[in-house]
């Protein structure tokens, strides 16, 4: 299994700040004093740590100052290491690699913004909200959180005044996300992250209301549930006409490396979205969470870590 997280920056660690509980503030500079490449809101970015764990994670700094960025990171109780080595041993000064940024979270343009998040998730919606108060749109944010004393970043957000309302479960319960749906004018796009828990909820009550636009990220899988196609096929690489035969079990991505190409990768789960691959031929079955259902539907691209094939062969641009 090799991680290709493709052209990186190096960068040091200016500061770790404990920013709510469990929950740290990031903030990375350029090791040669210069400018970090440029991003949009809702973008993520790898971060190659020191103990060589590679793992994705949202700018929620000002994308104008390109000097610096700001990470949010969760210190999750079921870590698989990284959250857990930023918190417990990075320290600044420490020196790290970070990829390029990526955005499968686009801010769209609209006249209202519905912005939803619970956690963790407030990270890439931070920079979200200064963008479209910047453009003068009228928007609303809905944070939750399990207890007051873990929600981040609040002291930032209380200066927004109305335009924000907080829910900590502990306290006021969770958020009245039918009533709070129900306010959006129509053609509100709405942005929600958070945990899978919140993310279906969302699309569950957005789905009454076909009239607004439903943008989510997830920073786990999603379940996808099994399926009849889950047997073996065959890929073709459209480059070269070389076929490779994905076993049951197997990954495309797996295939393709052990064919000897390297493809660019960070998560393998599908949530990233850094080994999307243009789709030549072939009808894909999506297991991914980052493509949205009508992205899907299109049989453009596809994440070859995780999303496999219903027909007999599928054709990539490799």
């Amino acid at each position: 299994m090799t991680v290709e997280i493709g052209q990186t920056t190096d960068v040091v660690v200016k500061q770790l700040r404990l920013e709510a509980e469990d929950v740290y503030s990031l903030e990375l500079v350029p090791l040669d004093g210069g400018e970090l490449p440029s991003w949009e809101p809702g973008s993520h970015v790898d971060v190659a740590l020191p103990n060589g764990l590679v793992r994705q994670y949202s700018l929620s700094g000002d994308p104008q100052d390109r000097r610096r960025w700001r990470l949010g990171v969760l210190n999750e109780p079921d870590s698989r290491g990284g959250s857990r080595f930023i918190s417990t041993t990075l320290r600044p000064g420490d020196k790290l690699s970070v990829g390029s940024p990526r955005n499968n979270f686009e801010l769209t343009e609209a006249a209202d913004y519905g912005f939803i998040a619970g956690g963790i998730g407030i990270t890439p919606i931070l920079p979200m909200i200064a963008a479209v108060r910047a453009a003068g749109a009228r928007w609303s944010l809905t944070y939750g959180g399990r207890r007051r004393a873990s929600m981040a970043f609040v002291d930032e957000l209380a200066g927004y005044g109305a335009a924000v309302r907080m829910f900590a479960e502990d306290v006021h319960g969770r958020p009245p996300l039918t009533e709070i749906v129900a306010s959006y004018a129509p053609g509100t796009a709405v942005y929600c992250c958070g945990p899978e828990g919140l993310l279906r909820a969302v699309e569950e009550v957005v789905r009454a209301r076909p009239e607004l636009t439903l943008h989510v990220e997830r920073f786990a899988p999603k379940v996808v549930e099994s399926s009849e196609v889950d047997g073996s096929f065959t890929v073709r690489l459209a480059r070269t006409g070389t076929e490779l035969r994905v076993a049951r079990g197997e990954s495309i991505l797996d295939a393709v490396e052990t064919a000897g190409l390297s493809v660019p990768n960070a998560c393998r789960e599908g949530i990233c979205g850094s080994c999307e691959t243009r789709v030549c031929g072939g009808v894909v079955d999506h297991r991914d969470s980052v493509l949205s259902p009508a992205e899907q539907a299109t049989n453009d691209t596809m994440m070859i870590c995780v999303s496999r094939a219903r027909t007999a062969v599928l054709e990539l641009d490799l």
